[in-house]
């Protein structure tokens, strides 16, 4: 039986990525319990020389109590870890 195509959208993407054909950057963000998760993230990553894109802050332009850390994976996607205060 041959597997239909996805349609498009996410489901495209992520069929292209799987074949090996998408190549660009993903951005992935894990929510954080708290200021002192976001904070834990960024000190850890630090320790382990992971580059660090923006340092934990918040983010107004996002919305009020948006405080996250921005960083650049092993693959040269972007990782951030935010929590929505």
């Amino acid at each position: 039986m041959r597997q239909a195509e996805p349609a498009g959208g996410a489901a495209r993407v992520l069929a292209e990525f799987a074949r090996g054909g998408e190549t660009r950057e993903l951005h992935v963000a894990f929510r954080a319990p708290g200021r002192d998760a976001v904070d834990a993230v960024h000190a850890a990553a630090v320790e382990a020389g992971v580059e660090v894109l923006h340092e934990p802050r918040e983010w107004p332009e996002y919305h009020p109590g948006y405080y996250a850390v921005f960083l650049r994976d092993p693959d040269g996607h972007n990782v951030e870890a935010v929590h929505h205060g």
